[in-house]
């Protein structure tokens, strides 16, 4: 929790907005906080079926209501310059890879960073490193993963981000 009370508190210093998914709870309603405490602008962009739950953080400088989590994730992509991941489980993994493979295929050119907190987030690098190795993936793409355990050095690091200018795809088997 303080890593991501950290981050908030370096994004609103920075005049960065927040947008996420809305929720007051979680390590993201921590960074909403943390942000909103320190006067940055925090939106939320959140699914019907969640605003009707109750779950939506109730001081948001903004937010939106998607009908599904397909328009939510593809408007928070639209209004986001970048992404970073806190340490999660599927959804977090699954939106991390997402976000990668768009950067990939060319469909955006925002970085993709995760908050390396206790070390979370090694053994994902170790599988894009695996990856590498075994001929699966390109080292540019495996680069393109930003993995820091500072928040400051993270948003740094995301600013000085670029896409790699390489082909996706890798050479194809010889049978």
């Amino acid at each position: 929790m303080e890593d991501a009370k950290a981050l908030g508190r370096e994004i609103a210093r920075r005049g960065m907005r927040l947008v996420y998914g809305g929720s007051a709870r979680g390590l993201m309603g921590v960074i909403a906080d943390s942000a909103l405490a320190e006067g940055g602008q925090v939106i939320g962009v959140i699914t019907r079926l969640l605003h009707e739950l109750g779950h939506m953080h109730p001081g948001l400088t903004g937010y939106e209501i998607m009908d599904d989590m397909r328009s939510r994730k593809a408007r928070m992509s639209e209004l986001a310059d970048a992404f970073i991941a806190l340490p999660g489980g599927l959804g977090t993994f699954k939106e991390v890879l997402e976000a990668m493979t768009l950067t990939q295929l060319g469909e955006h050119h925002k970085g993709v960073a995760c908050l390396n907190t206790a070390n979370f987030f090694a053994t994902l690098r170790s599988l894009f490193e695996h990856a590498v190795k075994e001929g699966f993936m390109k080292a540019e793409h495996n680069q393109m993963l930003i993995v820091e355990d500072n928040p400051g050095a993270l948003l740094d690091a995301l600013g000085q981000w670029q896409a790699p200018l390489v082909n996706k795809w890798i050479e194809p088997l010889k049978r």
